[in-house]
């Protein structure tokens, strides 16, 4: 399912795939809750120079996709791809700008501390563990991953950003030249800096994912696309096994972008080693 101006090739998809399977798929899960009702603690002050925003801080002069516990900056020249099940329940987001994409992810964290760090270690050790050499540059968030990785169209790069708010983190995997060059991010650039996660205050093991759904509308009338091929929404049609979430020569953590988000069975995708603290 698409939301946006502009139409795309389904090659930043392919190139995905590559990122959905380089989560800690391998580690054991760890059952630790975040620390709800901890005062104060990581994450709690104001966020300068733009976002990702906690709920809390962020600016409201910006319109913005609820799609739950994200709410996606409407940005020209920016679609959002979602694949969602007949419930509406949303497994994957990948926002699309010419050649290059952004598949975003967010997940349950400790208030007290970040767990950008240790993800970004394991990512980079399943990497590596698939034959992939993933190099650790300073962007503008900290520290990012950038690696190379082989599909079925052949090499392509891959940047993973890591931001971590009051008890959440979200995780970015770009695409295309904006993998290569953050300055050729532009437009997705924007999305992430005005991205705004809704945590909510009920305790979830760390990294679970927190729920993302599609607004009642969108969801009635991708049900009724399902119903009657042809109409309704368009769907954003992608190969099957297209990337998004993880490395290459593992299988896939997670349902590929595209296809209608209204129909078919939607493969859950697991939460990236969850805990509990």
């Amino acid at each position: 399912m698409i939301f946006g101006r502009r139409g795309g090739s389904g090659k930043h998809a392919r190139a995905g795939d590559a990122a959905r399977r380089s989560g800690p798929r391998h580690a054991a899960p760890d059952h630790r809750e975040d620390d709800a009702d901890a005062p104060g603690g990581y994450g709690d002050a104001d966020q300068p120079g733009g976002g990702p925003y906690d709920v809390s801080h962020a600016p409201d002069n910006v319109t913005r996709l609820d799609l739950g516990s994200l709410l996606i900056p409407a940005v020209d020249g920016v679609e959002v791809r979602v694949q969602a099940n007949q419930e509406g329940e949303i497994q994957q987001v990948v926002l699309v700008n010419g050649p290059s994409a952004l598949q975003l992810g967010v997940f349950a964290a400790p208030r007290t501390e970040g767990i950008w760090e240790e993800v970004r270690t394991e990512i980079r050790k399943s990497l590596f563990n698939d034959g992939v050499a993933a190099e650790e540059v300073t962007g503008e968030y900290g520290v990012e991953l950038r690696a190379r990785v082989r599909t079925g169209e052949g090499l392509a790069d891959i940047r993973f950003v890591g931001v971590d708010g009051p008890r959440w983190m979200v995780r970015g995997v770009f695409q295309g030249p904006a993998a290569v060059d953050p300055a050729k991010a532009g437009p997705l650039a924007l999305c992430l800096r005005e991205l705004v996660v809704v945590r909510g205050q009920e305790a979830k093991p760390i990294r679970e994912p927190l729920p993302l759904r599609l607004p009642r509308e969108v969801a009635d009338q991708a049900a009724g696309q399902a119903e009657s091929p042809g109409t309704g929404v368009d769907a954003a049609q992608a190969p099957p096994g297209d990337p998004v979430n993880g490395v290459p020569g593992g299988q896939p953590a997670g349902p590929a972008v595209g296809g209608s988000t209204g129909s078919g069975q939607a493969r859950r995708r697991p939460s990236p080693r969850p805990r509990r603290s």
